[in-house]
């Protein structure tokens, strides 16, 4: 009898599978063929990843990546584009290139050439280059969110199926016993698997209902406005640009869309301290009127940061808010990634870069166990104490740390040179310091 070899989907006792050949007797006509697959593909449970956000739609790229099944479950009634801007650092872009996502990235977003400091004055305190430009065998892109998302969004379509992500998806709550989990929604379905991940950001349903005497979100005063402004490029059109410090006024700013009349799309954002403290939400429209009286006389001869700001698109305001580190992310065959493990201040590009690592840990160990609840286990194991400790530094001594060395030297005023305020050296090494414990040293990444 000749066979036809087709891919199919076999389980293992633990509930989740893995692409294998199948052989289906060539007699069988494509009808028959059509009956059979589905009852040998389609019943059993896989891998339920409640979530279609970065870190959601990364692992299920990786878990396909690996031949395990998995489905996509999204809050969101409609996929549309969300955020501004966001900095993937080369141990994110690493695992998306693994991926077969860096043409895609790099078509949409610009690769990144340094970190440049200043002060509130825009007197330059120190720069150093980044990605590729430092060395790494992996580039650094700043992209909007939005297009970040919808590469991911697209690839996961493609790869896993139009209904493998499912949109208008709340999740309401989780059951679990010796055979599996069964997820349910707030729209009346449900969803059942060998082990569901729980990617469904900062106001996780998940993490609230296995955490409920948690309380509120932690609000360290600071609030933020984002923004994006079409322009020409400044700086090197390539700089990841930091300025100020918190308590006078801090700001962000980098490219993150190049176009074709040599324009670029510019993200920026600002922080202040404030005492209101508002949901955290990314779509609340801001006022400039708020926010600007920091900024007002920022003209510098490299950029005129009041006009940035009057040519914005749109503003959002949001209060700069996370979560204490909890001990424990996995119960049995539930676990958190991204958000709803480590929310954290979005300092140093490592929000979406540490769920995009969640996502290549979590495929890995769910790939190597033949126990999905032991990978859990060593999952949480292997990144628990290193984003609780991203959490803590970002509060404190994050990337911009630099010029709040400076600033505490200067009183915030004038310098003539750096030199005369500081050795350079000792603000590389508060650089370094963030890059060892985000875990993207040019030694823990690649050459």
């Amino acid at each position: 009898m000749v066979a036809t070899v087709i891919h199919t989907r076999c389980y293992s006792d633990t509930g989740h599978f893995k692409v294998s050949p199948c052989a289906i007797p060539s007699q069988l006509t494509d009808p028959l063929i059509r009956f059979i697959v589905p009852q040998m593909t389609g019943e059993k449970p896989g891998i339920v990843i409640i979530g279609g956000g970065i870190g959601g739609l990364t692992l299920a790229l990786a878990l396909r990546a690996r031949g395990l099944s998995c489905r996509v479950f999204e809050a969101a009634p409609e996929f549309r584009p969300l955020g501004v801007g966001i900095n993937m650092l080369p141990h994110a872009i690493r695992e998306l290139t693994a991926l077969g996502l860096e043409p895609e990235l790099k078509a949409h977003g610009v690769e990144a050439r340094e970190f440049a400091y200043f002060n509130r004055h825009g007197q330059a305190i120190f720069a150093e280059p980044c990605g590729r430009f430092a060395g790494y065998k992996h580039p650094h892109f700043s992209i909007h969110r939005a297009d970040l998302h919808k590469v991911l969004f697209d690839a996961a379509r493609d790869r896993l199926g139009p209904d493998a992500v499912r949109l208008d998806h709340r999740c309401a709550g989780i059951e679990q016993d010796a055979a599996g989990v069964t997820v349910r929604f707030d729209n009346g379905a449900t969803a059942t698997g060998s082990v569901a991940i729980a990617a469904d950001g900062f106001h996780s349903a998940v993490r609230r209902q296995f955490h409920p005497s948690e309380g509120a979100p932690q609000f360290g005063g600071i609030n933020m406005w984002r923004g994006v402004t079409r322009r020409k490029p400044f700086l090197t059109g390539a700089s990841v640009t930091r300025i100020g410090t918190v308590a006078r006024g801090k700001m962000v700013i980098y490219p993150i869309r190049q176009f074709d009349d040599g324009t670029q799309l510019i993200n920026w954002n600002t922080e202040q301290p404030r005492d209101d403290h508002k949901l955290n939400n990314w779509a609340t429209p801001g006022r400039i009127e708020d926010f600007i009286e920091p900024f007002a006389d920022w003209r510098f001869d490299w950029l005129d940061i009041p006009r940035l700001i009057a040519g914005a698109e749109f503003i959002l305001e949001y209060p700069m808010v996370d979560r204490d580190p909890i001990d424990r992310w996995t119960f049995d065959r539930v676990t958190l990634m991204g958000d709803a493990a480590h929310p954290m201040y979005p300092r140093g590009g490592n929000g979406g870069a540490q769920a995009i690592l969640d996502a290549e840990a979590l495929a890995r160990r769910l790939d190597q166990c033949d126990d999905p609840m032991a990978a859990l286990l060593a999952y949480e194991d292997e990144r628990r104490d290193v984003t609780s400790e991203i959490v803590l530094t970002n509060r404190d001594q994050p990337p911009d740390y630099i010029i709040e060395t400076v600033d505490a030297l200067t009183g915030g005023e004038r310098f003539k040179t750096i030199e005369d305020v500081i050795d350079p050296a000792e603000l590389a090494a508060i650089s370094d310091r963030y890059k060892n414990i985000a875990r993207y040293s040019l030694d823990m990444v690649g050459r």
